[in-house]
């Protein structure tokens, strides 16, 4: 099984990245968190809104860095959304989805090629069933979620016997990502949400797999998910 080292992760101080994080520092590794905001623990971070490429690319350096020149994965848990149909939501914010929750990946994982190039480390970048699934009203978190479906499975394939590569799908969790909604774009009280610490396990058993084994795709999602199949 493969230590898990220096652990990039992005969206370290909340919801599913703050998870990965617990759980990364758990089993022994260093998570250096890359958020918005300080998590609030004693782990290496660097500030920067993944809106901005450069800041993004700033912060993989120092967080680099601060971990001795070695990073051994990056898990790209940061996300946002924008919820409403393609007319009603400000074009500023629909286009902020798609630069967070793509381009912002895209960004990190191009800014930390080297260190895992070096490191023979992973990338797990995170999707959503609704990066397999289309619906209403979620037109930029769709588009997004595709993207970096497509980005993901592109990558491995060109990274192959490099780097490992991770699509990880999951489905509704109980974090903040919701909160600020309006009543019906929130999950109704009876809702099945994963807690993120599950999701979380199954982020560290890609990033443990041994040398020249890899998850290509994890979907995690609650049992009654309604978006998934």
């Amino acid at each position: 099984m493969r230590p898990l080292g220096n652990t990039l992760i992005t969206g370290g101080a909340s919801g599913l990245g703050a998870a990965v994080a617990e759980a990364v520092e758990a089993a022994g590794g260093t998570p250096l968190v890359l958020d918005r905001h300080h998590p609030g623990r004693d782990w290496p971070f660097a500030k920067a809104d993944l809106v901005d490429r450069e800041a993004a690319e700033r912060a993989v350096a120092e967080l680099a860095e601060q971990a001795g020149g070695r990073v051994d994965a990056v898990v790209n848990a940061a996300g946002t959304d924008a919820c409403g149909r393609l007319e009603d939501v400000p074009a500023d914010d629909w286009e902020r989805v798609v630069r967070v929750n793509l381009l912002g990946t895209a960004a990190v994982v191009r800014a930390a090629l080297p260190h895992l190039r070096a490191s023979g480390g992973t990338v797990v970048n995170c999707a959503s069933t609704l990066g397999l699934r289309a619906l209403s009203d979620a037109s930029a978190y769709c588009a997004s979620k595709f993207g970096v479906v497509g980005f993901t499975r592109a990558l491995a394939a060109e990274l192959a016997g490099q780097v490992g590569v991770t699509l990880l799908v999951p489905g509704g969790m109980d974090t903040a990502f919701f909160d600020g909604r309006s009543e019906q774009y929130r999950p109704g009280p009876d809702a099945k949400l994963n807690p993120p610490g599950h999701v979380a396990r199954a982020v560290l058993f890609a990033l443990r797999q041994p040398p020249g084994c890899e998850v290509r795709e994890l979907v995690v999602c609650p049992s009654e998910e309604t978006s998934w199949p």
